[in-house]
């Protein structure tokens, strides 16, 4: 079976579907990675075959125009969904004609790569939506879908492209689901992937202080240093008791700022190797680190900017596993004051708890795997 896996050129997007198309490897199939060719070197670094489309489109730019509206202003989510239709738009030819010339069986996509379900569509063969993060796009938004797939599908003769594809997987456990609609859930567990990366030097034993660990993702540092937070938060925490580990990528390093005294800054480790030994994670409530924290058990602080972080944070939240703290509201004090709440009330650790242990007992990739053959088997061509 071959299986073609897609995502417009944002790392993380990518990042959440590597588990599943190295599971799909291991178990005998045939997997490319086909994207934007400015995800070239991130893809290649998985270790997977790749196939650059389309061309670049700067998203970067788009995100800096929306972060920078003030919170609770409209127009964010039609801003997406045009930088989406964009992205779509530039990739979607080149994603057809590869799809056809490499014979996919399957085309796997994340929600937000329109030309994923098009081009399945085009070329006569089932398409499976792999969530990122909770799914935002599968509710009301919904709605808004067809506005942006009907005139793509219409290059080829398409008419009515279903956006979420035979089947959904989903690596995000039921406590943190959002409604869903449109295709069957296909459960996954965590394997956290958050790319690769050297190991942490090692960290000395937790004493009696609770270790807590301070990580801004990679996409808030892109879009400005104003953005990225990380240093701020951990010189807040320099008068509260506790052990503090700051996780960085090497570009981040600067925009990091002087730390306290007996900080651990740990530069260019994957976020799954930094985690064990920690009561608590300070972040920015992107969906990949979200996740990884609870695959851990974690309860959370996060301080959220763009709408996807501030939907993914709330609900988060609304399991009682963490606390929001507004953009508009994030003075260090702020932050600090969640902190302690975070660590002192045992509701918060018990929450994030009953995350983890729903999502051990997911099925692993390499069950869904076989999930995915049935699909293919079933599938009318």
């Amino acid at each position: 079976m071959r299986i073609l896996f897609t995502t417009w050129a944002w790392p993380s997007h990518l990042y959440a579907m590597v588990p599943l198309a190295w599971s799909c490897r291991t178990a005998g199939h045939e997997v490319l990675v086909a994207s934007q060719p400015a995800l070239t070197d991130v893809a290649l670094r998985t270790g997977l075959p790749f196939a650059p489309v389309g061309r670049d489109v700067d998203a970067e730019a788009a995100f800096r125009e929306i972060v920078a509206t003030p919170p609770g202003a409209n127009g964010g989510g039609p801003r997406v969904l045009k930088l989406f239709a964009e992205l779509a738009d530039a990739m979607l030819d080149d994603l057809v004609d590869l799809a056809r010339r490499w014979r996919a069986d399957l085309l796997v996509f994340e929600p937000s790569a329109f030309a994923g379900p098009v081009a399945a569509a085009a070329v006569g063969v089932p398409a499976v939506r792999h969530l990122f993060g909770t799914d935002l796009l599968g509710g009301r938004a919904g709605q808004f879908l067809p506005a942006v797939l009907d005139p793509l599908g219409a290059r080829y003769g398409l008419t009515g492209v279903d956006p979420f594809g035979v089947a959904t997987v989903d690596p995000y456990p039921a406590g943190l689901q959002l409604p869903q609609v449109g295709s069957r859930r296909l459960p996954v567990g965590q394997v956290p992937f958050n790319g690769p990366g050297v190991a942490p030097p090692p960290l000395p034993e937790s004493g009696a202080r609770p270790r807590v660990c301070v990580t801004w993702g990679t996409t808030m540092g892109r879009l400005g240093p104003d953005y990225f937070l990380a240093g701020t938060v951990v010189r807040a925490l320099a008068d509260l008791d506790v052990e503090v580990v700051v996780a960085v990528s090497p570009d981040q390093r600067a925009l990091l700022g002087p730390v306290p005294d007996g900080v651990h800054v740990v530069v260019g480790s994957p976020l799954h190797q930094v985690l064990p030994g920690c009561a608590a994670v300070v972040a920015h409530g992107g969906a990949g680190s979200l996740l990884t924290a609870v695959s851990y058990g974690l309860p959370q602080v996060l301080v959220p900017r763009l709408p996807d972080h501030t939907r993914h944070s709330a609900r988060l939240a609304e399991t009682g596993a963490g606390l929001v703290v507004p953009a508009k509201d994030a003075d260090p004090a702020a932050v600090v004051t969640a902190l302690r709440r975070v660590l002192d009330e045992p509701g918060f650790r018990e929450a994030a708890d009953r995350l983890r242990r729903e999502l051990t007992a997911q099925p692993s990739p390499a069950q869904v795997v076989a999930e995915l053959e049935r699909l293919v088997v079933a599938a009318p061509r």
